[in-house]
Order: C-alpha cells, then structure tokens, then sequence
C-alpha cells in the first residue's frame, strides 16, 4: 500500500470507530497489507485485494480469550 491509501484508510476508520488513537503503519517489505494499532498496541492487518480492477480492502483482527478475561 502506498502512503496515500494509508493515510485514507485511517481516516476512515478514525471517523468509523469514532477513535483518533487508530494508525495505520506500513509493513517492513510487503506491499499488499498494513498493520492496524490502537495507541501502542497491534490490532489487526488490513489487506489491499485488488481483483480484476475492482479495490477493496479487508481487514482481520484477532481477539483471544485471554484479551476477554477482566
């Protein structure tokens, strides 16, 4: 991903999660995803899928049960 679909991609979900702490940082080598954070902690990798031409981005994010306990 190039820095312009970083910087748009975290506009959105700022203004989706109502959340001004998310960033959207580039990975080290891969060119086709990046890595989500809330403040200083990793949350999730958003995918770039570009098929035949049409651009949509996924993102996946992990939740273990132990992030659940209180």
């Amino acid at each position: 991903m190039n820095r312009e679909e970083i910087v748009r991609l975290e506009s959105y979900l700022r203004k989706l999660f109502r959340l001004d702490t998310i960033e959207v940082r580039q990975r080290p080598n891969k060119d086709d995803s990046a890595e989500v954070y809330v403040g200083d902690e990793f949350i999730g990798v958003m995918f770039r899928d570009d098929d035949e031409g049409e651009l949509s981005y996924q993102f996946q994010m992990a939740i273990l049960e132990f992030d659940l306990q209180d």
